[in-house]
């Protein structure tokens, strides 16, 4: 599994915040709580803090950080979706970031095969993220779902949210996060090309990859009031890391049918450059649409992840 040269002139993650004492205090309880040989799953919200966990994780003990964040397999961005910065990657071996084109197809599918041949290494994974599908592929197992066909895609790419919504099955339908176009899109998909809804496919999954009882589980439970705090200053470092200019290099093949161009903040960032919005107006927006996604990502994890080991820092 090849990993690309770092671009040195290319927008640099910011730099990540740092612990507070409180904080830091934590994490050593945590990390001398873990075992040294499983694999470590740390989920959680974004901008929770967990990247420097698996980097405290990786420096104490050893191990390779994986990559569980759907933005991050994009090569577009770096500053955007906060991946790991060039010094970052370079304190610790970093797996699955920034790997595939704004354009190639990327699914759970693909993420959890390129996952399987990194836990059939040497290296003990710690594989941190906030995509809660990819975990629960990974522990869980993932149906074996026949390939959408172009024609197909491009039909859900030109519908509205509401109209695949009202075509899902109710099983299906109850399932999902149904604000999140790319999750509904993808239901509609299935269905469309299979006739059966994405529950019913769920429902055949076969055995997990990694069951939870192989691994030490950890999620993210920082509370909403310092998360979203942690939100406004992480984005207002990114515009100054370079994001902006990140999204002027996308801007001429900027599309919103893709995935890695539905990116948080990435809208309002191009808006502003097409001249939309002002750069306070796409700031302030982008931060609102931070906060509600990482809302959504709390709930799922508390729906999912109840018996995972909860772990929330002093702000």
């Amino acid at each position: 599994m090849s990993e690309k040269p770092p671009d040195c002139n290319a927008p640099q993650a910011p730099e990540p915040q740092k612990m507070t004492l409180p904080e830091i205090t934590a994490t050593a309880s945590l990390i001398a709580g873990l075992s040294r040989e499983k694999p470590l799953l740390i989920a959680g919200p974004t901008a929770s803090g967990k990247s420097a966990v698996a980097l405290e994780v990786a420096a104490r003990h050893g191990g390779v950080i994986v990559n569980a964040d759907a933005s991050q397999v994009y090569d577009c961005w770096r500053v955007l979706t906060a991946r790991p910065s060039v010094e970052e990657e370079a304190a610790a071996t970093h797996l699955l970031y920034g790997h595939h084109a704004a354009t190639s197809s990327y699914s759970a599918g693909h993420w959890l095969r390129e996952v399987a041949a990194v836990l059939a290494g040497d290296a003990r994974p710690i594989i941190v993220g906030g995509t809660g599908l990819y975990f629960a592929a990974l522990t869980r197992g993932l149906a074996e779902i026949p390939a959408t066909p172009a024609q197909v895609r491009a039909r859900g790419d030109a519908m509205a949210l509401a109209d695949m919504l009202a075509a899902l099955d109710p099983a299906t339908r109850d399932a999902i996060d149904t604000a999140n176009r790319a999750r509904v899109q993808r239901a509609w998909e299935v269905q469309e090309t299979t006739g059966r809804g994405l529950r019913d496919w769920q429902r055949d999954t076969g055995a997990p990859l990694l069951p939870e009882r192989a691994a030490d589980c950890v999620v993210f439970t920082t509370p909403k009031e310092v998360l979203n705090a942690r939100i406004a200053r992480r984005f207002e470092a990114m515009l100054s890391a370079g994001a902006l200019e990140e999204a002027r290099a996308v801007l001429p093949s900027y599309d919103p049918a893709l995935p890695a161009h539905r990116a948080i903040g990435a809208p309002e960032l191009i808006a502003h450059l097409k001249g939309e919005l002002t750069r306070q107006q796409a700031a302030g927006r982008a931060i609102i649409a931070t906060r509600q996604f990482a809302k959504r990502q709390r709930t799922w994890f508390r729906s999912k992840m109840r018996d995972w080991q909860a772990f929330a820092p002093a702000g």
